[in-house]
């Protein structure tokens, strides 16, 4: 008995000397350490006025320091109205940056053309509308992509809402349009893959928007209801092509669409597990974060209220919820899903662990 007491002992140091987390990345340590309303908020990304109940912001003191102790956000999406100056926007994403333990993707549309909200503020590289470039080769959208990624990370963004991967079938579409790279699958797919990489190259993470494409509908998802009326076959086939090639080419964000596709779901693609985890995950083999569009957008937040949208997203697949109707409902609702078994938080964990290993990936854990 002494002997076997003996042996149990030493088993028992061995175990104990041998630190758990020494073979886990950054990122699953962190996981490891995260309570559950951490990791929700995690998978959230809103707008600064959202997070602070300020009006307009244009600089980060201490409602942005306290708002983040206590809703401590994965991301912050700034528009044009927050960007006064290159020097007030630098120290602005500085301090956000420095207020938080994980800190925060902090994006940023700029697609060059006419969704350019740096360059139309403050002066940066102007470009045409993508479309404008669809016939100058792979090394001119290579050099839009680190152009874009070199003007913007130097003012302290991380992370670009572009590239768009959609294309421009539909004449009557006009939240597209020459917002798109082309209308060649094929060719578009080459110059979003350019795109993507001289983003990431320059260390700004890229995004393809708006899977499963939203450029062959009539209506904007912005105002209302949005359809494509396209086939999976056809989606296959063009569609999906730029958004493969942007996946083949490293981009660590995709961007779902509140389009409805009625011949493969009838809700929108925001919730449709076919198209996030059959179709996206599975046959287009991406395993970064997948992000929504704008959940205050009226084609979401007509019909559905922010907690019931963050928690079908999530069932969806989706990893990250972009600018809710109501950050703190839309937040309960996650929780309270948790709570009564509609959600596991190990499905929680799932998404939480793919925003931290692209943090940790980017170097914003340093």
């Amino acid at each position: 008995m002494n002997r076997l007491f003996s042996l149990l002992c030493a088993l028992s140091l061995c175990l104990c000397s041998c630190t758990p987390t020494e073979n886990l990345s950054k990122a699953e340590q962190l996981l490891q350490e995260m309570s559950l309303k951490e990791k929700v908020y995690q998978m959230f990304t809103v707008s600064p006025e959202a997070l602070t109940g300020i009006g307009t912001a244009i600089q980060a003191g201490d409602a942005t320091r306290n708002a983040l102790q206590t809703h401590p956000v994965g991301g912050i999406m700034y528009l044009a109205k927050n960007l006064k100056s290159t020097d007030q926007t630098r120290e602005m994403l500085a301090n956000t940056k420095s207020y938080s333990a994980i800190p925060p993707f902090l994006s940023v549309d700029e697609e060059g053309g006419k969704v350019a909200r740096v360059a139309d503020t403050l002066g940066t590289t102007q470009f045409s509308p993508m479309y404008t470039y669809r016939n100058d080769g792979v090394e001119t959208a290579y050099n839009i992509g680190k152009t874009l990624a070199t003007d913007i990370g130097g003012l302290g963004f991380n992370q670009n809402y572009a590239p768009v991967a959609d294309l421009w079938t539909n004449p009557q579409n006009t939240v597209i349009s020459t917002r798109a790279f082309g209308d060649s699958p094929e060719e578009t797919g080459k110059l979003v893959a350019a795109a993507v990489k001289g983003m990431q190259e320059q260390g700004v993470i890229a995004t393809l928007k708006h899977f499963p494409g939203h450029g062959d509908t009539s209506e904007d998802s912005h105002t209302g209801k949005a359809y494509s009326y396209r086939t999976l076959d056809q989606l296959r086939s063009c569609e999906f092509i730029p958004f493969q090639k942007g996946i083949d080419a490293g981009a660590e964000f995709v961007m779902c669409a509140h389009i409805t596709v009625p011949e493969v779901d009838e809700v929108p693609a925001t919730f449709s597990r076919t198209l996030i985890e059959e179709v996206l995950r599975g046959e287009l083999g991406f395993d970064g974060v997948v992000i929504t569009d704008a959940l205050e957008m009226k084609a979401i937040s007509a019909y559905y209220s922010a907690d019931q949208a963050a928690v079908l997203a999530v069932q969806a697949g989706c990893d990250m919820l972009l600018c809710p109707a109501d950050l703190n409902l839309a937040v309960q609702g996650l929780l309270d899903a948790v709570e009564d078994g509609t959600l596991t938080e190990e499905r929680i964990n799932q998404s939480v662990l793919r925003i931290l290993r692209v943090k940790e990936s980017y170097g914003l854990f340093k």
